[in-house]
């Protein structure tokens, strides 16, 4: 065994000293001048950081979607997409949007950024993206930034408290100047570098007394300038605030702006004395970053007045003191009840003109909302219990369905309209056609079930069914079913009646979707299906070219058999009128290919396909007597080829022993209950 100081020693080997001395490099101005031309970036806006730092990832088309991008950002590559999130793509486009206008200065750096939406749409979880980027971002090369301190006598270094840039410190008389310096060699599409805001009163009191020292030379104040590199953290307050509003008895706008430090009072001799001020206000440490306002609409009216002088002037006041600049991103977010009265205050109307509303709605695709569910249930995080196929995809089904507007569209159910979304083909909807179904319902998603409660009651069917080795999407949906009654946000009986409904209509699509399972199980017997398709192939030949069968038995040659041809084209839903047009399509196809010198194979036609299995299910049913399953009494020959079919459940479709045991007899319950019909 390695002993603890051969293992310290082993650890110390790989850890990297000069990377550690880059990273925490510090210098004098002027090193930082030359630092700064030939890596101008180092001085962006906070606006700047942030929207570099998303596209730094990359991006990527949406299949399916004209003009829609992903940015990789958002998919938290560097967490293993621990926070990613699905679908939101128009939202996130939108605010990358927002990111880059504010980027170049046209004007939307002068908003407050509102996330608005519905309980669990995400809305946390980008502002958490961001400032976790921040700090990620912020240690690489490409997000490096740098702040300042003034050397003391005794050799000690007070830093800046506010974290400000360097180039602050440059007198606004001879900006212009530096500026044309750092930016000499560099066109009108390169980065220019420019010196915004002053230095917080602090610095700006240092400055003023050392310039008195150097007889107003201020190339001399910089000289006991320290610059560093910076780096933002939210845990140690730099660069990354959060502010969550509490109780209006104990809200104080101190806590977004500083307070005055009576202690020093004594020391200093006035409470204007910046060394006497504690910068440490929300607004103070996201100097350089961003601030994240929790619910944003519960703020006390005073702190809303500082929101605004943040975003629309970059300045903050604090009581009794010196106006302060702040470079920051400033991103609230709050719920629809909170928006409603937003909108009906007349005296926030301040406030709603210097607000920028970015929807945040539910995910409305279907595909999109099972991703959400199988990064927490998944075999990794869920062991020793099988989920069984659909289990989630029903739970998602069911969120989705009470998130979407009934639809307009004479005929369209609300289920078609979700297969729609998620990509589906209906005849007589065009892709333009699905675009004016999204454009119809303007507040979709920004009612109906949260993901969080599809979640709690996943998790709740795991835990309450322990003798089970398989979840399964009955457990699930009764969890669902069995919530509403204490669901906290449904506000009347009739909306809970309506989603009650919808677990019903869900079963239904599950119902059909395990008796297709089951059926191709029991007809994916290749050779039965090859000798199927080749016997309907050489019947529909012979009728389109008006010739005889031969009879493979008896060697006599045969009309065509009309029967098997329907028996098989029914399945399909093609009608007798349509019939010839539908065998010579078969035959035109087999014809082309040949030409091309191919073998014809019914596996790459759908319909075909599903019109063979359908039709071998059916004649093979009675000889498996799958609802024997239902009795209980099954003879050794059955229960071999009942056997043939759980392994291929188990083998193509994801279930195990149990969860197929289960859905077998389920569907041949459905079976039996259809025998039964037609026998009375």
């Amino acid at each position: 065994m390695v002993q603890g100081s051969a293992f310290l020693q082993q650890v110390s080997a790989k850890q990297d000293a000069d990377q550690f001395r880059t990273e925490h490099w510090q210098g004098s101005f002027a090193e930082y001048l030359d630092l700064v031309r030939e890596r101008p970036e180092v001085t962006r806006t906070a606006y700047q950081r942030l929207y570099d730092m998303v596209i730094a990832d990359g991006q990527y088309a949406v299949e399916g979607s004209k003009n829609m991008v992903r940015y990789k950002f958002f998919d938290d590559p560097h967490n293993n997409g621990a926070d990613a999130i699905f679908g939101l793509t128009r939202t996130l486009m939108e605010l990358v949007n927002v990111f880059k206008s504010a980027a170049l200065g046209y004007g939307t750096e002068r908003r407050v950024l509102l996330l608005h939406g519905p309980v669990g749409s995400s809305k946390s979880t980008i502002a958490r993206l961001l400032k976790r980027g921040l700090q990620r971002y912020s240690r690489t090369d490409e997000g490096a930034l740098f702040t300042f301190g003034w050397k003391e006598a005794d050799g000690s270094i007070t830093w800046d408290p506010m974290n400000g840039e360097p180039l602050q410190l440059v007198p606004a008389s001879e900006r212009a100047s530096v500026c044309s310096y750092l930016n000499q060699g560099r066109g009108e599409h390169d980065f220019q570098v420019e010196i915004r805001k002053d230095v917080c009163p602090l610095s700006r009191w240092y400055f003023q007394e050392r310039l008195k020292e150097a007889q107003g030379d201020w190339t001399k104040v910089v000289e006991s300038v320290v610059v560093k590199r910076l780096f933002l953290s939210e845990q140690d307050r730099i660069g990354i605030g959060t502010f969550q509003p509490k109780d209006e008895k104990n809200q104080d706008s101190t806590e977004l702006t500083g307070d005055i430090n009576y202690r020093k009072i004594a020391e200093y001799g006035t409470e204007s004395d910046p060394r006497a001020f504690n910068f440490d206000g929300e607004f103070n440490v996201a100097n350089r970053g961003m601030i994240e306002f929790i619910e944003v609409l519960k703020l006390d009216v005073a702190f809303l007045y500082d929101l605004l002088g943040a975003s629309q002037e970059h300045k903050i006041k604090p009581k009794k003191f010196a106006q302060t600049d702040i470079d920051t991103v400033i991103i609230g977010h709050t719920n629809e009840p909170e928006y409603r009265k937003l909108q009906s205050n007349e005296f926030m109307e301040a406030l709603r003109d210097r607000t920028i509303k970015i929807d945040v709605p539910y995910v409305t695709t279907l595909e999109e909302e099972i991703k959400i569910y199988e990064k927490d249930y998944n075999p990794k995080r869920v062991r020793g219990k099988h989920i069984a196929p659909h289990t989630l995809e029903v739970a998602a089904m069911w969120a989705l369905l009470t998130r979407l507007e009934q639809p307009k569209h004479h005929g369209l159910t609300l289920v078609q309209k979700m297969k729609l979304y998620n990509g589906k083909s209906l005849p007589g909807f065009t892709t333009e056609n699905v675009r004016q179904l999204r454009r119809e319902a303007k507040h979709e998603g920004l009612e109906g079930i949260s993901p969080r409660y599809v979640q709690d009651k996943i998790s709740n069917a795991l835990v309450v069914n322990t003798t089970a080795t398989s979840l399964n999407p009955f457990m699930v949906l009764n969890e669902l079913e069995a919530g509403l009654k204490h669901h906290s946000l449904i506000g009347n009986e009739e909306l809970r009646e309506h989603y009650r409904q919808l677990i019903s209509v869900v079963k239904d699509e599950y119902t059909d979707a395990v008796k297709n399972e089951v059926q191709r199980a029991i007809a994916a017997d290749e050779d039965a299906l090859k000798r199927l398709c080749g016997n309907y192939i050489d019947n529909v030949k012979a009728y389109t070219q008006r010739e005889k069968v031969k009879n493979k038995f008896t060697g006599e040659d045969e009309e065509p058999d009309e029967r098997l041809m329907r028996a098989i084209e029914e399945k399909i839903d093609i009608p007798e009128s349509r019939k010839d047009d539908f065998r010579r399509e078969i035959m035109n196809y087999i014809g082309a290919l040949a030409i091309d010198g191919k073998t014809f194979d019914y596996r790459t036609n759908e319909r075909l396909q599903k019109a063979l299995e359908m039709k071998l299910f059916e004649d093979q049913k009675d000889t498996i007597k799958l609802t024997s399953l239902v009795s209980q009494v099954v003879d050794q020959d059955t229960q071999a080829k009942i056997d043939i079919v759980k392994s291929r459940l188990i083998r193509d479709y994801g279930y195990n022993d149990e969860s197929a045991t289960d859905v077998l007899q389920y569907v041949a319950s459905i079976f039996a209950r259809g025998d039964a019909k037609r026998d009375s």
